[in-house]
């Protein structure tokens, strides 16, 4: 995890003496904001028999179509008996289309289908429409300062993988 240092300006050095009480009410406000964040996803991947697994599998493969089992498991940071039942799922289910390797025959490299498109974007949107009012309601400031706490609670290797994405724009193509 980062080491919680803000960028030394006047706010942020105020935010290094923060109460018990205040660290243990924004736990909680995470906790509470993540459970919303999740329900509306939830529910429609409730509709299909799937779980927060699946949404994420299908999330990042649509971010990075083409990307291999090897990264998707560094990224999710599951084990591979885990990720190969969710694609296994996703696979059968005609959601996930799985391709040998041009280069190296043993690695699998996946695509969204056209129906795990759709669900993708169904999930997506859900989650940026709590967004866009979650964020339209707290101001721009608060917006930014939001995603700097979010990339200081990273794991290096999470804001990695975060950075690289970023950097790759909505979507990465092979």
């Amino acid at each position: 995890m980062a080491d919680g240092k803000a960028g030394g300006t006047q706010s942020g050095e105020a935010l290094l003496f923060l109460t018990d009480e205040q660290l243990r009410k924004g736990i909680e406000a995470m906790f509470f904001a993540y459970r919303g964040f999740t329900a509306d996803p939830d529910r429609i991947l409730e509709k299909y028999g799937y779980g927060r697994a699946h949404h994420r599998a299908v999330h990042f493969i649509a971010r990075a179509p083409g990307t291999n089992v090897n990264n998707l498991l560094a990224i999710l940071g599951v084990t591979k008996q885990s990720l190969n039942r969710v694609l296994r799922t996703l696979i059968e289910d005609g959601l996930v289309e799985s391709r040998v390797g041009v280069q190296d025959k043993r690695e699998r490299h996946l695509y969204l289908t056209e129906t795990g498109q759709s669900l993708e974007a169904e999930l997506s949107e859900a989650q940026r429409a709590r967004m866009r009012v979650a964020y339209r309601d707290a101001g721009h400031e608060a917006v930014a300062g939001f995603r700097r706490v979010l990339e200081a609670m990273m794991d290096p290797d999470q804001a990695a993988y975060f950075n690289a994405m970023s950097k790759t724009g909505s979507k990465k193509e092979e």
